[in-house]
């Protein structure tokens, strides 16, 4: 009975690493979008070709992210925002982020 938990345990922690490692290729994805908007100006557009076609859909997926309209929508507001992924997932990004909701309710 112990081997099947292990086993079960094991399974799902590779499971979570994959997801991981896909996440990862989606946020190269966005940084690569970006990259394009500063360069080209086409970031948005294409983040949403990437998201629409069958290899990002399945990224998605494998990410854990259902890879719907909705979402595509978001990752072209996020490119647009132009933010690059390592900022905006940092401590200083959220808490300045924070901060200026506070500031936005107290007006």
């Amino acid at each position: 009975m112990a081997e099947i938990v292990d086993n079960t345990a094991f399974n799902f922690e590779q499971g979570q690493r994959a997801r991981k490692l896909f996440a990862a290729v989606v946020l190269a994805a966005l940084d690569d979008a970006i990259a394009d908007d500063k360069k080209y100006g086409n970031g948005p557009d294409q983040i949403a070709r990437w998201a629409r076609s069958r290899d990002g859909r399945e990224v998605l997926s494998c990410a854990g992210i259902d890879p719907n309209e909705r979402v595509v929508k978001g990752l072209m507001d996020f490119v647009a925002k132009g933010v690059r992924t390592s900022v905006a997932l940092s401590r200083e990004e959220s808490e300045r982020r924070h901060a200026l909701e506070l500031d936005a309710e107290a007006a």
